[in-house]
């Protein structure tokens, strides 16, 4: 008599639900998986995980829901497990989840780094944070910089955002800006993938990670893992660097699953010292000895570069910040305000009277946004709608903080500014020093 399969449902966001169900789920006679439940990133419930990706235990795919739907899927399927697959949410969050999940009836699963991480046949560094927002990105490419340095062919694999053709998008590999556009990535894609192509370095993303790693392993010394929201790393690392955020201080022990980052970490990266107040930075070192006393810990500032500091000046300023960092990273600022005050902006116009569609939905659902604008580009629709919310504004200059430079995508009748940033490391040790030490 043939044992039952245990009846599953991934909770995920697109990303991390898909790697879990990949390397565990996908050729694992032990289970069913009947559902995705899919929430934070808008329009990516109601598709299919493709049977070309599902495997052969999955001839016609698997259904991905909205999350809202939870409840009526365990009860609709019997559901014996649920398992929690993506990021960037406090711990009561996690619980509360967990809690809908037990009254429904099925148990409720966290999976660890050592069921869900692949194995690299070259070294791995890993660039993970313990919030969105927290200069992860900046991170990445100095850790590239100093491995280019040192004379090593270096490759970066960066978390999933497979919004589009979940096919096509299985592996992906961007060289060029006309990579980007064959792939028509979205504004979140390519402000994580244009800052490395301007480098000089190869990016992969997509679905399915194993082969993504075989192919990028192929063209590298090195592998740089470059890591979304404050997920852990898909790959095992030779060298796990996780960025803290003294902006807000006790962050790092409260969300999942950043928390397990910090205390994973061989290296903690106490970032923007230079505008944190000192309490801050002092608190995120006592989080770090208190649950991870072996990690090296290195400070480091961002220091900001704008085009023309002139323009700014006196004039009514509309900024435009990375979308993630404020949306479920809860932040309320970033560089473009930073920027804008430190050059003397007459005021921050408020977008939220010119949002139209797509992006005044945004402001409905994150009320804790202030006075600026997240860089939302989910889609051709949501870039559309970004697009007509600039337009609409009343402002002088429209000061853009995010790693791209936007008026390669959409048409603003505004005069626009850049603000850049990149990684400073103050004192010693450096991550040059550490990657020499550890990265053969």
């Amino acid at each position: 008599m043939s044992q039952k399969r245990i009846t599953t449902i991934v909770m995920g966001a697109a990303g991390r639900d898909f790697h879990n169900f990949n390397v565990y789920f996908r050729d694992n006679p032990d289970y069913q998986v009947v559902a995705f439940t899919a929430t934070q990133i808008p329009n990516i419930e109601g598709r299919r995980y493709p049977p070309e990706l599902a495997g052969s235990l999955y001839p016609e795919g698997i259904p991905i829901y909205p999350e809202a739907e939870l409840s009526d899927l365990i009860h609709r399927h019997q559901v014996d497990q649920v398992v929690f697959a993506y990021s960037d949410v406090p711990h009561e969050y996690v619980m509360h989840k967990a809690s809908q999940v037990l009254v429904a009836g099925a148990d409720f699963r966290l999976m660890g780094m050592g069921s869900t991480m692949l194995e690299g046949r070259k070294p791995v560094v890993t660039v993970c944070a313990v919030r969105t927002g927290a200069g992860k990105s900046q991170t990445t490419r100095h850790v590239c910089d100093a491995l280019q340095q040192a004379g090593k062919k270096v490759v970066v694999v960066r978390h999933p955002m497979p919004y589009g053709n979940l096919v096509a998008q299985a592996v992906q590999r961007f060289a060029t800006y006309e990579d980007l556009d064959h792939h028509k990535c979205t504004i979140e894609e390519r402000e994580e993938y244009e800052p490395h192509i301007d480098r000089g370095v190869v990016v992969y993303a997509g679905v399915d990670y194993e082969p993504i790693l075989r192919q990028a392993e192929k063209e590298a010394d090195v592998v740089v893992w470059d890591g979304g929201n404050n997920d852990l790393p898909f790959y095992r690392p030779d060298l796990h660097i996780v960025v803290a955020d003294p902006h807000r201080p006790g962050h790092e022990l409260r969300y999942h699953p950043g928390e397990a980052n910090l205390r994973a970490a061989d290296v903690v990266v106490i970032n923007k010292v230079d505008t944190a107040s000192p309490e801050g930075v002092i608190q995120v070192r006592e989080s770090i000895y208190a649950v991870n006393p072996q990690a090296v810990v290195v400070e480091a500032a961002s220091p900001i570069f704008v085009e023309d500091s002139e323009a700014i000046r006196g004039k009514r300023v509309l900024v435009i910040e990375d979308g993630p960092t404020l949306t479920h990273g809860e932040m309320t600022y970033g560089a473009g305000v930073v920027a804008a005050r430190r050059f003397g902006a007459k005021e921050l116009v408020d977008p939220r009277p010119y949002a139209v569609r797509t992006i005044a939905a945004t402001f409905e659902k994150y009320p804790h946004i202030g006075p600026l604008l997240p860089a939302m580009g989910y889609g051709e629709k949501q870039m559309q709608d970004l697009e007509e919310t600039i337009n609409r504004a009343k402002c002088d200059l429209v000061l853009v903080a995010t790693p791209i430079d936007l008026r390669r995508l959409i048409n603003v009748r505004h005069p626009m500014d850049r603000v850049r940033y990149e990684l400073q490391v103050i004192g010693q040790p450096t991550l040059k020093e550490i990657l020499a030490g550890r990265v053969e």
